[in-house]
């Protein structure tokens, strides 16, 4: 059996469709294009900080701020602290710079004028934008093979509805364990709504999808132990190998919260690192390849639908090789 490589795929997050083809770079800048920093103003919209960033680019909290800053020291960017309606400390905020716009611009015309199939029918994407309607949304309805589709092919956890990219997930994951947590005494405390309204509010995630995964977590009532949880918070931090700061602020607020001592938490942050979570698309990738080899053969119908995953997760041959080198080991 011998699997293709291939290197198209641009994207440098695990986002689907067509919005997978751009960098989480390009996405930004089309996102902070459609949403203008207000000069001279004391207050700023929630989609100008780094939650609402994350949430509209479909990328992890903790992967934003690399990006901004390489976009703002090449003078793309500018940051503010101002105050956001509904929180209690003032806020960093970010805006293009004249540079930027033009950039921006220059980059969304480009993709506007790109042809896609709607019902069979080439038409530009322009054409087929709503009044008023944000780029990000317009190219959510969009796959890879650039047909049209009437419904978002991946929404923003900002959104109420929808399916959130595989980053996204882990994070819904998340609020379902800390919601199951809550309601295991068949109630939510004040302080348990405090502790997830924090968490919600690292994400950017919509109201109406956190209702939703509280309603999912009350019917199912299977309560993880808190070790457990902070563990869980640990690994998804730790993804890219550090803690920033943000992180490590919720951190401290969910130890305490949940009563774990320094001497629990240095013991769990070893477990962190010497086990450390797989992204998203390696453990997508990896429970995939695992089914394919649950009955000892690969066929060519399943050898087919690898390589296609392994484009589309972005893959690459080594990671692949490693992945069933493991498994292998595993079944023997």
């Amino acid at each position: 059996m011998c699997f293709r490589y291939h290197s198209q795929h641009r994207g440098d997050s695990v986002v689907d469709g067509y919005l997978g083809e751009l960098t989480t770079e390009e996405r930004m800048l089309l996102h902070l294009h459609d949403h203008v920093l207000p000069e001279g103003e004391w207050e700023a919209p929630l989609s100008l900080t780094q939650a609402g960033v994350s949430a509209a680019v479909h990328v992890q909290r903790k992967h934003v701020p690399r990006t901004l800053k390489r976009l703002e020291s090449n003078g793309f960017l500018i940051s503010s602290k101002r105050h956001i309606p509904g929180a209690k400390q003032r806020r960093i905020v970010y805006g293009l710079t004249s540079e930027g716009r033009n950039r921006a611009s220059l980059l969304r015309n480009k993709i506007l004028s790109r042809e896609v199939k709607n019902e069979g029918t080439s038409i530009k994407i322009s054409e087929l934008r709503k009044g008023g309607q944000l780029t990000l949304d317009l190219l959510s309805h969009i796959d890879e093979a650039m047909v049209f589709h009437e419904n978002p092919v991946i929404s923003p956890v900002s959104n109420p509805d929808g399916v959130a990219s595989l980053d996204a997930q882990a994070g819904e994951q998340l609020v379902r364990r800390l919601f199951a947590r809550a309601w295991e005494d068949g109630k939510i405390t004040k302080d348990e709504q405090q502790l997830i309204s924090e968490v919600v509010e690292f994400l950017g995630m919509h109201p109406e999808r956190v209702r939703r995964l509280s309603d999912e977590s009350r019917r199912s009532q299977k309560a993880p132990p808190p070790e457990e949880i902070y563990l869980d918070m640990l690994k998804q931090a730790l993804v890219d190998g550090k803690l920033v700061e943000d992180e490590i602020a919720l951190l401290e607020t969910v130890r305490v919260a949940f009563g774990i001592d320094q001497l629990a938490h240095q013991r769990l942050l070893k477990v962190a690192i010497e086990e450390p979570e797989l992204a998203p698309n390696i453990k997508t990738y990896r429970a995939t390849l695992g089914t394919a080899l649950a009955d000892g053969i690969i066929t060519a119908d399943e050898d087919a639908m690898l390589q296609t995953l392994q484009q589309t997760l972005n893959i690459s041959q080594l990671q692949h090789a490693e992945i069933l080198a493991e498994l292998r080991d595993s079944i023997k």
